[in-house]
């Protein structure tokens, strides 16, 4: 910059050299010895100053120089910097004239198709014979004019060459389209994660196709497999416009109509154009396409979506929405999506490898754990930290690409993520058990973790039998989080297309809102029959002989009582379900009655004794494998919520397990305190038990608490109580012999056919009443089972028996609205608790007897122990006061059962031993071992 002149300034070398010439004559004439100061010293010293004067304002000219063009500099560099902001102003009005243009022409596009008479898509002004393509193939063809590169492929057939396409995002249409023509057009789905516009095509002319309808024509395909979008979209335009049906499964025949009702489908119109008139009535935003329907229209258009769902899928999409806006002229504020399902390709956890991956599979399980919802990105907004530059990011395949260099002020590694301009998606990882029927001898249940997205969120819950359809997905799995190193070992799961509940063998999980207006009347006219509990009871297991009783109490568990909601939360909660215990004799087809319960409900479970222990009932802290964080999973009595939960082999339980129940048959509560995870779970479900006596053989002369030895707290809590004994009877064993016998050979096709027309009648039974049917207690009834609690107490009280307890009364209110339930009515009626005290009284006289005086003692229920036993533990207590009163020093406890029995031949051992505790328990005597001695009550 020293060497630079501006106007009106004179160059500085000059003046430079001679200040620095006096300076060395004035320098090396100081050089002499200082002598005293004279004349001539006198004149170098002025001669030396002016010298310095004159460097010195050399300097401060030299200064002001630089000042004055460093602030030239500085002005040009700002008008510089002006410039370049009007520059980029006005790049800004031109992107945003491009943007608005590109809108224009794509609302031209859409509003083409509403026009396919006069102008066809793609074919030219000119003239020019084409094949006839949609508006998906438009946006992806590039005429070869624009420059574009391309290679040549050969046809394998014709041997012709073809321009290949390229990618979609690569393409100037494409690329620049703005965010509303994108979200017009539908971006990726949660799902498949891939939209339209991310595939690459290509353009071929003879490939053979069979959804070709002429192999003459160059055709656009999707890169890498055989699919021609504008033969697929053809075809399955055809397949929504054209396609009947004349028969349809239970979930499938009703519509929401403009009243947010169901209403039966119109079956002489094509079934999807049906669907897409509920999605114009009710705003439904998703289409269920049933495969087998496609396969039977066209099984080309099956295979292709089958081996390509990813690929196949969003066109048709497109032509969905396409369909809907020609017909109804308008456009949701969410596009259509479709949900395929019923796969031909169905397979069990196990049969599932490697070929099947990105393909559409349907399995089959039950939903053991359900995650807390997860928002998964699609739609990320990085905003520049030097010039706040902001740009889109869309998904691709599961990963977004943050930018590198920001296209405003050219700067890199300059992005930050704005979360709040985000847009996220709903997300949920569901844990899917395999069922018990694919399930080998001899091996555990696989488990495969499926993922969820936007609303088929929330839609099961852990306990649901359901079908999933989706996509089998293989992900890598890094070695070290740091490194971007991969196993050879892939992590699978499945991406969710659709969920299906319907299982033909159970009750409907959809409360009977799939059920025709002729099946309602149909159940209508069954409930006015008189003898309506006597036909359903023989539809319950008929293949089991006789149990008349045992029958009538299982449809009562299976209708359930009325359910209370405290609204005000200042009511104590009522449990409205009912459990049962069934004991006797092994061989009495106990279990095979649980078995059917178990098969007939879709929320039940069904698990041993023996083999269930109190984690496996309420729930299990576990460390999750993705997370690493500690979860709850959730056992029998929890996935059994709002189902019934059936307990083999119940006498066997050990004591822990036992204990669980006791919150759980009362409260309809699981509480949880482990690992720090505390939590009230709930358990609102029926428990139907079986247990065998403890001799294997039910002894007449002992109570029940004797019998199968289980804690009267547990007995109490159990609505009713069948005893099923093995009686030897000639004429009765006659009978059960000749229905057995009938069961393997004589009719077996007709009563199996029998037996399955009633179970589908009992299961719409049971749905429609479930759902539709709420009976409350009216005046009469109300004062009519006050009555028979009452006469209950006092048949008892004659006695010095107690025959009823405030728990019976319950018990015999919620049998009375499972009476009126069953008949569909509204109001329990007096009739209906006179069934329902018939029914408990009749199971009472079966397990509360008291063996020595033959009467009915709740006691027994109540605390494990007769009236008249209690009585005679009373006497036994006195007699052994009086001996050990006698006696000096302890006592051996044999010999002085000995001597009682001496005096008393009816004396027992049990009544003994329990004289003994009770007066252990009151200190009237000690106990060392198996001695004891009379001890003084002091004062």
């Amino acid at each position: 910059m020293s060497s630079m002149a501006f106007d009106g300034e004179a160059p500085e070398t000059d003046d430079e050299e001679e200040v620095c010439e006096k300076v060395e004559k004035v320098t090396n004439r100081t050089e002499t010895p200082r002598k005293q100061p004279s004349l001539v010293d006198k004149k170098l010293e002025k001669q030396w100053t002016q010298a310095a004067i004159e460097t010195i304002n050399v300097c401060q000219k030299r200064s002001v120089n630089q000042e004055k063009t460093m602030q030239k500099v500085t002005e040009s560099a700002a008008d510089c910097f002006t410039s370049m902001q009007n520059v980029a102003a006005k790049l800004n009005v031109v992107h945003t004239n491009v943007t608005r243009l590109e809108d224009s022409v794509a609302d031209l596009l859409e509003a083409s198709q509403l026009l396919p008479d006069k102008f066809p898509m793609g074919m030219s002004r000119a003239n020019v014979p084409r094949e006839p393509q949609s508006e998906s193939a438009d946006v992806f063809a590039e005429p070869s004019s624009q420059g574009s590169r391309s290679e040549q492929v050969m046809s394998p057939r014709s041997g012709s060459s073809a321009s290949v396409l390229q990618y979609g995002s690569e393409m100037g249409s494409v690329s620049q389209m703005s965010s509303a023509s994108t979200l017009r057009r539908g971006g990726p789905r949660g799902d498949l994660g891939i939209a339209a516009v991310d595939h690459r095509t290509v353009q071929i002319q003879g490939m053979d196709d069979d959804l070709a309808a002429d192999d003459g024509q160059p055709r656009l395909y999707v890169w890498g497999t055989r699919i021609c979008v504008a033969d697929v979209q053809r075809a399955f335009r055809d397949f929504l416009t054209v396609f009947k049906i004349s028969h349809l499964d239970e979930d499938e025949n009703m519509m929401t109509g403009n009243d947010e009702n169901l209403h039966p489908i119109d079956m002489s119109q094509p079934y999807y154009m049906e669907r897409l008139l509920e999605c114009n009535n009710a705003e439904v935003t998703h289409i269920n396409l049933n495969l087998a329907h496609l396969q039977s229209f066209s099984d080309a258009l099956y295979r292709k979506v089958i081996a390509y769902p990813a690929d196949v899928i969003p066109y048709l999409d497109i032509v969905v929405n396409e369909v809907f806006a020609e017909r109804f002229n308008r456009t949701l504020s969410q596009s259509i999506e479709l949900r395929p399902f019923n796969a031909e390709k169905t397979r069990n956890m196990r049969g599932l490898n490697p070929n099947d991956v990105d393909q559409l599979i349907t399995i089959s399980g039950m939903v053991t754990r359900t995650s807390a919802l997860i928002p998964e990105m699609r739609s990320g907004f990085f905003q520049c930290s030097v010039c706040a530059f902001g740009i889109e990011s869309e998904v691709d395949k599961g990963r977004i690409e943050e930018p590198v260099v920001c296209t405003n002020c050219s700067n890199t590694h300059c992005f930050q993520l704005v979360h709040n301009r985000s847009i996220f998606l709903d997300k949920q990882v569901i844990k899917l058990q395999e069922s018990p029927d694919d399930m080998p001898s001899g091996e555990t249940p696989h488990t495969v973790s499926v993922y969820a997205h936007g609303s088929l969120v929330e839609s099961v819950q852990p306990g649901d039998r359901i079908t999933v359809t989706g996509i089998f997905r293989a992900v890598g799995m890094k070695v070290n989080p740091k490194q971007r190193a991969l196993a050879s070992v892939y992590r699978t799961s499945i991406d969710a297309l659709h969920f299906r509940k319907m299982d033909t063998a159970r009750l409907h999980q959809d409360n009977g809102e799939t059920l025709s207006e002729e099946r309602i009347q149909q159940i209508i006219e069954l409930s006015k029959r008189p003898d309506i509990m006597d036909a359903l009871a023989q539809a319950i297991a008929p293949s089991i002989y006789e149990h008349d009783d045992v029958k009538k109490g299982l449809l009562c568990l299976l209708f359930g009582g009325t359910r209370k909601d405290d609204e005000t939360t200042n009511k104590t909660k009522l449990r409205s379900e009912i459990n049962i215990l069934l004991c006797g004799d092994p061989g009495t087809s106990k279990s095979q009655m649980l078995q059917y319960v178990y098969r007939l409900l879709p929320r039940s479970q069904y698990t041993s004794g023996k083999g269930s222990s109190a984690v496996g009932l309420t729930a299990s802290v576990s460390r999750d494998a993705d997370t690493k964080q500690l979860v709850l999973q959730t056992g029998a009595l929890v996935l059994a919520d709002n189902g019934v939960c059936c307990i083999d082999e119940f006498d066997k339980m050990n004591d822990s397990a036992r204990s669980v129940l006791h919150e759980v048959m009362e409260q309809q509560t699981l509480s949880i305190a482990k690992a720090g995870i505390i939590c009230q779970l709930n358990a609102r479900a029926s428990i139907l038990a079986a247990a065998n006596p403890v001799d294997s053989k039910w002894n007449q002369n002992k109570t029940i608490v004797e019998n199968i030895q289980l804690p009267h707290t547990l007995l109490s809590r159990f609505d009713l109580i069948f005893l099923i004994v093995d009686q030897q009877d000639e004429m009765q064993d006659r009978r059960l012999g000749n229905h057995l016998v009938s069961l393997y050979f004589e009719n077996g096709t007709e009563q199996k056919k029998t037996e399955e027309l009633d179970m589908n009648l009992l299961r719409d039974y049971i749905a429609y009443a479930k759902a539709n049917v709420h009976p409350k207690l009216g005046e009469d009834a109300s004062q009519f089972i006050i009555e028979k609690y009452l006469f209950m107490r006092k048949a008892g009280a004659q006695h010095g028996q107690i025959t009823a307890y405030p728990r019976q009364l319950e018990s015999l209110i919620r049998l009375s609205e499972a009476h009126a339930k069953i008949r569909l009515s509204e109001e329990v009626s007096v009739d209906d608790v006179d069934k329902a005290f018939t029914l408990w009284r009749e199971a009472l006289k079966q397990s509360a007897i008291d063996p020595a005086t033959g009467r009915v003692d709740v006691a027994i229920l109540a605390s494990g122990m007769s009236s008249s036993g209690r009585k005679a533990v009373e006497a036994m207590c006195e007699i052994i006061l009086k001996q050990l009163k006698t006696a000096k020093g302890f006592v051996t406890s044999k010999a002085l059962f000995q001597t009682l029995k001496a005096a008393d031949k009816t004396c027992t051992k049990e009544v003994f031993d329990e004289a003994l505790n009770e007066l252990a328990k009151k200190e009237t005597i000690a106990r060392s071992g198996e001695r004891v001695r009379f001890q003084a009550v002091d004062a």
